[in-house]
């Protein structure tokens, strides 16, 4: 079959943090995206705001590099996709390998595969795409280049790689530094040449170039959708067979089956990053088209006279859901002008959600003012509430629960394979932590270094709620990762929180001297002058159960003292939770109450009687 050989289409796929945007923004530089005068941010491929403050890739996105080959041919354009290293973010993975023709692996020199190399791994082979894989971080003073090495075979190995994808080449990188070699430095040693050079040129050699059919008619892919003030919503396309031009005639085919035909405004082509206006694209280039306002990711857009639809996009199921409805607490609205706070607009914006995330389902639950969002796990969902806050919303969000299966009459639950790096001795607290989360581990790994990686197999719920006790068992020196593994038979109740909740029992200010008085039933969440309300949840308690207490008592006025003299340097700091705590903290009967200015945790049932009530009925039940 012909094959575009101007052209290559890549993907960079790894575990979160291992350095593929890093990786990206060196291609970029040395391949002369940039002028010589033109301030540059670090890891420029993410531009999302959530991105650069957590440090991970959330949406995968493309650039482009023109590269000049040392025998001085033409230029080739290296289409790269960044794609998220976290599991979480799988559908955004999945999306970005229909775009390319083969895959660059990165892998730390010290870390070496860990689960989320293992998860983007899968599917590139899955697709029986070619695989170069990079070294990153060979200059960290703890390396352990040959070992990694070996235990990046050993993973091919267990994914049931072909022969032809296990002889894969090797560079070595400090993409920090935008080095890279073809020979293997010695541990903690950079590479011995200064630039990318063979690193390009292993892509040239490896990755195909896009083949097509000659005479075929035209057919892209929808894999992607962006929006501008100005053009609308733009569909970000593969193009697999024909030409398509600007102000052309074709048929979108829908992912229900349905066609239309329509007209493209507008074709871009990405440049460094930017998009350009082009006239026409051919097989293998990955472009932007303008002009049909409610095309969806999957669909396709083919000749105008012989429409061939392609398949859609498959993604795994999820795994994971929570309840996120109106904010239904007293303090609604009371945080400020312009807060989002009705049931349309917050329904808007799931299903605008939807239109751009093919992992994530927003299903309706018996209140007509809550909807049941399914996604692939707990950090993509909280990602999502998190945009929601930042955009005005106040939001009532549930404890997150696991998606469950019935299988052969059986009720099956996701469980996640956990990786654990750690120090030795805290071995026997992990092992505990995850006896009593129903965790088997499968295997033990000292490396002789006074560290050791743990596997297990856990139940997905089980590890709702696990990572903060994991770190402060581990006195914060712990590194966990996990990955769905598959569906197990239904484990019984798991109780992962030992401490009950302190629940204000009345509305008013918070004050410093019941703080104060409080603060050695357990530890407080909220600080003085707070305004709180009954059903609210102030602190965790020392002990299992829940108790009612009074956080707004005043002390009484006498003729000797001022009413807070002494009492404020007596308080201890309280802890303040971040919104991913805040859902990870919540039981059963607890919701998080999300505004853009604060985040509360609450009683689902916020009068006392009524909670009572409805614990004796249980009890006698």
């Amino acid at each position: 079959m012909p094959t575009r050989s101007d052209i290559r289409n890549v993907a960079i796929v790894a575990h979160v943090d291992h350095g593929k945007t890093t990786l990206v923004d060196a291609m970029l530089k040395q391949a002369g995206a940039f002028s010589a005068h033109q301030q540059v941010d670090d890891r420029v491929m993410d531009s999302n705001d959530l991105e650069r403050e957590k440090g991970i890739t959330i949406l995968a996105k493309n650039t482009a590099v023109k590269y000049h080959p040392k025998d001085g041919g033409d230029p080739i354009t290296i289409n790269i996709i960044d794609t998220p290293g976290h599991a979480d973010f799988g559908g955004e993975v999945e999306r970005g390998l229909s775009m390319v023709d083969g895959v660059v692996l990165l892998v730390d020199a010290s870390e070496g595969p860990l689960p989320q190399t293992r998860f983007v791994l899968r599917k590139a082979l899955a697709a029986k795409m070619p695989v170069i894989l990079c070294i990153n971080k060979v200059d960290r003073p703890d390396s352990r280049i040959s070992e990694v090495v070996d235990e990046t075979y050993e993973l091919f190995m267990d994914l049931d790689a072909t022969e032809e994808q296990i002889e894969f080449p090797i560079v070595y990188a400090c993409a920090r530094d935008g080095m890279a070699s073809l020979n293997r430095p010695e541990n903690g040693v950079t590479p011995d040449n200064d630039n990318l050079q063979p690193f390009f040129q292993t892509i040239l050699d490896t990755i195909p170039a896009p083949v097509y059919e000659e005479g075929h008619p035209l057919q892209a892919h929808v894999t992607n959708l962006d929006a501008s003030n100005f053009l609308g919503r733009i569909a970000l396309c593969r193009v697999h067979n024909g030409t398509i031009r600007k102000g052309q005639t074709t048929t979108w085919c829908r992912h229900d089956g349905t066609m239309e035909k329509v007209r493209i405004t507008e074709l871009l082509m990405t440049d460094a990053l930017e998009r350009k206006p082009a006239e026409e694209a051919g097989p293998g280039d990955i472009i932007a088209i303008a002009g049909i306002p409610e095309i969806m990711i999957g669909d396709t857009i083919a000749d105008a006279e012989d429409p061939r639809p392609l398949p859609l996009i498959t993604v795994d199921e999820p795994a994971i859901s929570m309840t996120i409805g109106t904010n239904t607490s007293p303090l609604v609205g009371k945080g400020g002008k312009g807060h989002k706070v009705t049931a349309r607009l917050v329904k808007d914006r799931l299903d605008k959600e939807l239109v751009g995330n093919v992992s994530m389902r927003v299903l309706p639950t018996e209140r007509p003012d809550a909807w049941e969002v399914q996604g692939r796990g707990e950090l993509a969902l909280a990602i999502l509430v998190e945009q929601m806050r930042r955009e005005g919303f106040e939001l009532t969000v549930g404890k997150p629960q696991v998606v469950t299966k019935e299988i052969n009459g059986k009720v099956h639950e996701p469980f996640e394979r956990l990786t654990i790096d750690s120090p030795e001795e805290y071995l026997g607290a992990i092992t505990q932590l995850l006896a009593t989360r129903k965790g088997r581990m499968e295997t033990m790994t000292n490396h002789g270094t006074g560290w050791i990686r743990m596997e297990f197999v856990v139940p997905a719920r089980g590890l709702i709620g696990f990572r903060t006790e994991f770190l402060t068992e581990t006195r914060g020196t712990g590194i966990a990762h996990s990955i769905h593994e598959g569906y197990e038979p239904w484990v019984g109740e798991l109780r992962t929180r030992n401490n009950g909740s302190l629940v204000a029992d009345r509305s008013g200010v918070v004050t410093a001297f019941a703080m104060t008085n409080l603060q050695e039933r357990g530890t407080l969440f909220v600080e003085p002058t707070i305004e709180v309300y009954e059903g609210m949840i102030v602190g965790e308690n020392s002990r299992s159960d829940d108790m009612d207490v009074n956080i707004t008592k005043e002390k009484k006025l006498t003729n000797m003292r001022s009413s807070t003299a002494d009492e404020t340097e007596k308080l201890i700091p309280p802890r303040k939770l971040s919104l991913e705590q805040a859902l990870e903290f919540c039981r059963e009967d607890e919701c998080v109450e999300v505004t853009p200015e604060t985040v509360r945790i609450r009683k689902v049932v916020l009068n006392q009687q009524e909670r009572a009530r409805a614990t004796s009925r249980a009890k006698r039940s």
